[in-house]
């Protein structure tokens, strides 16, 4: 990793735990800001946490671009969770065969930015 891309990762970092601990729920409850800013945190240090050995420029660019989308649409949106995607499981191809591989190829190369991490975490 190069210094600069070093010192973008560090500053996405520090940027997320300033969001996290000025972190309000759109309800405004207490209860909700306090699980909202843990989610924000827990995230944060599992998905940087599993990317720290990362070589692969391409890779560490994606990551980078993931970050900086989800920090985007949180703050926009005011909901520190992945918004979800709306297609049908396998909705559109029979269960075997060359068209299910096709459409299992079309819904990863679907799969928003943001959501790319969201699936190896769970």
């Amino acid at each position: 990793m190069t210094p600069v891309t070093r010192q973008e990762v560090l500053g996405l970092y520090r940027k997320i735990f300033r969001i996290a601990r000025k972190w309000q729920s759109a309800s405004g409850q207490m209860e909700e800001t306090t699980k909202e800013k843990q989610y924000i945190i827990n995230e944060a240090k599992t998905l940087f946490q599993k990317n720290k050995n990362l070589t692969d420029p391409e890779q560490v660019k994606q990551c980078i671009e993931e970050c900086k989308a989800r920090i985007e649409m949180g703050l926009h949106y005011r909901i520190p969770y992945p918004r979800p995607i709306h297609l049908p499981p396998m909705g559109l191809a029979s269960q075997q065969g060359r068209a299910l591989r096709h459409q299992e190829k079309l819904r990863k190369l679907s799969k928003p930015v943001y959501l790319k991490s969201h699936d190896e975490i769970l």
